[in-house]
């Protein structure tokens, strides 16, 4: 038996299989052979009356090892069909004793034995379908004949997890021990084998179908969010195949439909930004080693949007923040959105009243700057003007700590910069770039300064999980990652504006390629005001003119900035964000085409998707060429969870592998020929990538960081 992954230990008359599997007990080859060769030797033993299945650690078995979706199960390995034959085999009966969390496969095997107990604080689901595919080894079959139809159909189409005591109402789970765990599951099996069963199997339930309707409402509740996906509607299938089907007949289509799903593109992309998101912990320069500084209070200076949803964070994750304002009305207002925003959780049922005060009585407001000076760390918020930021500095350099961290929350501006302005806070200055709204985007691009010791950014990268963040090492440039590349993709969809391409056609065929909002639309919500206002800064005072802004600047010049005045590239009425077509743009579309002496718009739907996209996928291939990124993986995760890429495609660099690089790198050229514009100047990455029939990952491979 292998013992270093599966221990067996007798207690009493009940036989104890512990996998051992570190980190998080994954079904890897070996662990399915240790469980099949315990309940074997449990079979044999007299002395044995039932067996207890439990996880070492912090949980039970988290689920299948997720490599071997896209590598071959070593041959004689047993696997999850022996365990679970291996289960329903056995004379006497097996307890799944599920602490941490069951998910996926790990529920599978679970909902496979014959009881299940669990601990307070456990959750168990079936998340595959934020894989792509449904589950495979009988999930689909046996939650619904244990949970009731409805409720499975929840679980596997959102792959949302419930808790230990929802899992004891719902039937999946049996019981739930509050005391030592080990024993209670140990004591519970014990009576189950002096009862003399049945012992019955969850395949041998009825399945009870209470409204026929069920599939079709649950179809059109995920219209919109599952456009372009499959993996939620075989979820559905599957489902129906446990109502339509006996037993076996259901595991045999289960078995096609996540055959089919786990090797499309949609599986295939989702498993990479599993794996990303893996990767984008690993920094060069920093390992285990790295000590980590203690952050037990911070500042926050700006209490505007930024600022307070920054603050927010810090209460979040149970750290005291003094956020400071320049006067005490700019102040009051701050603190007023931040108590809404707590509110408005609390209304909808995702924040308890003690939570709220928590919350609130760990942000203290202040206008003194003084009050930072025992914050560990200091996060800049204000005005997007280096002019300011350097003063706002200046002024915490004068007040904090020597070996305060110090951030600052900018989306393009150089932080190299500001940090050369405090030669003594040399190792201590870098940039947080949080994503608006602070408080709920996940996205923190951590923005590596020349000088930053790998203490402190480790510290950062550290705080910003603690906060709840994805936290993405970016470089010093312009717009570090996610914004140089938005100017492109922004650049183009103004550009067609112009050329007579209406807004809203633009923005379907990106909300139908599965972006969150189209480009126009995004525009309107950010504020058109932004942009005007940096042109004007650009040209002393008066908005430079130049193709691409042409038109942004006659709306702006009417006061029309997007959803905040209820007019920009569309119309809002009031108490509305649905944009609305306006007949004014086809007006300005017009106007444009004469003024740049431009044809008649002939550009087909491909062709726009294509506008708007591969400027992402060269400026991308630029900023991984010039070591502002780690890792073409950190860009499709920059725009997957800053900017409403789909998770489904993968983000833009592993999309752009399925299109081809060196079609995307023809058309570059092709682009850079015809209009001209920076965005598309080809990358010679793009290029060498492209004439070599390799792909960014391929690239990531080759440059891994340790």
């Amino acid at each position: 038996m292998n013992m270093s992954l599966v221990e067996y230990e007798r207690r009493g008359s009940v036989a104890v299989l512990t996998v051992n599997n570190p980190p998080v007990n994954a079904m890897s080859p070996g662990v399915p052979r240790g469980i099949c060769e315990g309940i074997a030797r449990a079979s044999r033993d007299r002395e044995v009356d039932a067996v207890v299945l439990v996880g070492a650690g912090r949980g039970f078995i988290a689920g299948a090892d997720i490599r071997y979706f896209s590598l071959p199960w070593p041959e004689g390995e047993e696997n999850f069909s022996d365990v679970i034959r291996a289960f329903e085999d056995s004379s006497k009966p097996v307890v799944a004793a599920i602490h941490g969390h069951a998910l996926g496969g790990g529920l599978e095997v679970a909902m496979a034995c014959h009881y299940r107990v669990v601990s307070p604080g456990t959750r168990v689901g079936q998340p595959e379908v934020k894989l792509g595919f449904p589950p495979g080894a009988g999930g689909t079959q046996r939650l619904p004949r244990l949970a009731g139809v409805a409720a499975a159909l929840d679980m596997i189409v959102t792959g949302s997890p419930v808790t230990a005591p929802q899992a004891v109402e719902l039937g999946i789970a049996d019981s739930l021990i509050e005391d030592d765990f080990v024993e209670g599951a140990c004591r519970f099996a014990e009576q189950r084998a002096r009862s003399g069963g049945p012992h019955r199997l969850a395949r041998d339930l009825p399945v009870n179908l209470d409204d026929p309707a069920i599939f079709d409402a649950m179809r059109g509740k995920i219209a919109r969010r599952a456009r372009g996906m499959r993996a939620p509607y075989a979820c559905i299938e599957c489902v129906e195949a446990a109502v339509n089907l006996d037993f076996d007949a259901g595991i045999a289509e289960e078995r096609r439909i996540f055959e089919a799903c786990v090797h499309s593109d949609e599986s295939k992309a989702l498993r990479h930004v599993f794996f990303a998101e893996r990767a984008a912990g690993k920094i060069p320069g920093i390992d285990k080693s790295t000590p980590l500084r203690e952050i037990a209070s911070a500042g926050v200076v700006g209490a505007g949007t930024m600022g307070g949803g920054i603050a927010m964070n810090f209460a979040n994750a149970g750290i005291p923040v003094t956020i400071v304002e320049r006067n005490s009305e700019a102040l009051e207002r701050g603190m007023a959105v931040i108590s809404r925003n707590y509110g408005a959780s609390v209304s909808r049922g995702r924040m308890s009243e003690e939570a709220h005060d928590r919350a609130m009585a760990l942000i203290t407001p202040s206008i003194a700057m003084e009050d930072l000076a025992d914050a560990d760390v200091i996060i800049e918020a204000v005005f997007e003007e280096m002019a300011v930021k350097k003063a706002v500095f200046a002024e915490i350099d004068r007040v904090a700590r020597p070996d305060a961290i110090l951030t600052s929350n900018t989306s393009y501006l150089n932080i190299d910069d500001i940090a050369a302005a405090m030669p003594d806070r040399h190792g201590r200055v870098l940039g947080t770039h949080f994503f608006s709204p602070a408080n709920v985007m996940r996205l923190l691009e951590v923005v590596r300064t020349a000088n930053v010791s790998a203490e402190n950014l480790a510290t950062v990268m550290a705080l910003a999980r603690r906060m709840g963040k994805l936290p993405i090492v970016a470089g010093v440039c312009h717009g570090f990652i996610g914004n140089r590349m938005l100017e492109g993709y922004f650049g183009e969809a103004s550009l067609m504006v112009e050329e007579g391409i209406a807004p809203e056609r633009i923005d379907r065929v990106m909300f139908e390629f599965g972006m969150a909002m189209g480009p126009l639309a995004v525009m309107d919500l950010a504020g058109l005001d932004i942009g005007w206002s940096k042109r004007k800064d650009a040209g002393g005072g008066t908005a430079i003119e130049r193709r691409g802004s042409w038109i942004a600047n006659r709306l702006c010049e009417q006061g029309r900035f997007g959803q905040k005045t209820g007019r920009g590239y569309y119309i809002y009425e009031k108490g509305s964000r649905t944009p609305t077509p306006d007949a004014e743009i086809d007006d300005l579309m017009e106007a444009a085409r004469h003024h740049f002496g431009l044809g008649p718009p002939d550009l087909s739907d491909a062709q726009i998707l294509e506008r708007c996209l591969y400027p992402l996928v060269n400026i991308g291939a630029t900023i991984l060429a010039e070591g502002h990124a780690l890792r073409a993986s950190d860009i499709d995760l920059v725009y997957i969870n800053g900017y409403g890429f789909p998770a489904w495609r993968g983000g833009p660099m592993h999309w752009a592998g399925n299109v081809g690089l060196d079609r995307i790198h023809e058309a570059v050229c092709r682009y850079h020929r015809e209009l001209g514009f920076p965005q598309w100047a080809p990358s010679s990455l793009l290029k060498e990538l492209a004439s070599s029939s390799r792909t960014f990952e391929d690239h990531d491979r080759d440059h891994r960081h340790a």
